[in-house]
């Protein structure tokens, strides 16, 4: 699915007769949320225009995994957003839900644009460069700017480096086409660092994570009637740990591994109670359909959304019912 020109060119002029822009990912923002806000705030600084980037989480801050990411000053907590600016981009959430504490603001922007690549997105906002057959919403991102006469450098590279190489699972998911491939050799000759990005994403984590995982995939059950493996951590078990849910986002990547089953869940209590509910699939299952019906989004092999109370078998059973059609 393309994106109309007509859209490409009212976003064009949005930006181009803006002063002042202001700009948010997803709360609890994953490598292509912060890498595509990132890129984009650079070249808008660059411009000559002002900028307030943020995302609507509380507590604020940069996951541990993305604090390389160059220009990180030019990103502020949610109580500096303008309540109502004149513009406003989105990158990466399918609905004003998915801005958390910004959705407000988003609401009362004169224009809204949305910068997304989910299949889930409702197209909230007035302007939308939406296209789900992307592989990440830094592929849109790295369109938008070269529409915009932007000229690559090792900063915005690294940014949309960044949210590709993430959201393509390090180029391992069927999302990885010919063009992803020849966008990422033009960020790699723009100065990419992309082994120190590799390193740091993949290849780096506090001990306390590894001995979480160990006991995370000592729990791990198999539900055979839906080809679904899971696991789940506790408050408790992050405290033990001394992580935060931040450190541990890598789980899911251990459980998907398993050869006895299709989908694999993980689920991570939040201070609230509730569990955090990440899903994979290896193709057999729709998990963004799954993740819909329980007010999440995501893709067909990657998705999550929040459970509706601390129960953890519960969820597992809606997930079950949901996944036999039930």
């Amino acid at each position: 699915m393309s994106i109309p020109e007509i859209e490409w060119e009212r976003a064009l002029e949005a930006i181009d007769g803006a002063s002042r822009v202001a700009l948010a990912c997803h709360l609890g923002p994953d490598g292509d949320a912060l890498g595509s806000l990132l890129g984009v705030t650079i070249a808008l600084r660059e411009a000559g225009k002002e900028t307030v980037a943020s995302w609507g989480s509380d507590p604020f801050a940069t996951p541990p995994h993305y604090t390389y990411l160059p220009n990180l000053e030019l990103l502020s907590p949610p109580d500096t957003f303008p309540a109502a600016p004149d513009l406003m981009i989105t990158f990466d959430a399918g609905s004003y839900e998915r801005l958390g504490s910004l959705e407000p603001n988003a609401r009362a922007a004169g224009t809204l644009l949305v910068v997304d690549h989910h299949v889930s997105n409702d197209r909230f906002g007035s302007i939308n460069l939406v296209d789900p057959d992307a592989a990440a919403s830094a592929v849109i991102v790295f369109d938008l700017l070269r529409r915009m006469g932007v000229a690559l450098h090792e900063d915005i590279a690294t940014c949309l480096y960044t949210g590709i190489v993430t959201d393509t699972g390090r180029f391992q998911y069927g999302n990885t086409t010919p063009e992803v491939h020849r966008i990422t050799a033009e960020l790699l000759s723009a100065g990419a660092p992309h082994v120190e990005i590799t390193q740091t994403i993949y290849n780096t984590h506090p001990v306390g994570y590894l001995k979480l995982a160990a006991s995370a995939l000592d729990k791990l059950e198999l539900r055979e009637d839906a080809g679904l493996v899971w696991t789940w951590v506790t408050t408790q078990d992050l405290e033990r740990a001394r992580v935060g849910l931040e450190d541990i986002e890598a789980l899911i990547d251990l459980v998907r591994t398993a050869d006895v089953a299709d989908v694999a869940v993980v689920l991570k209590q939040q201070p609230d109670g509730r569990y955090r509910v990440s899903m994979r699939s290896k193709g057999a299952s729709d998990v963004g359909a799954v993740a819909t019906r329980f007010g999440g989004g995501g893709h067909a092999l990657a998705a999550g959304f929040t459970s509706a109370d601390g129960d953890p078998r519960a969820t597992i059973e809606e997930i079950v019912g949901a996944l036999r059609g039930a």
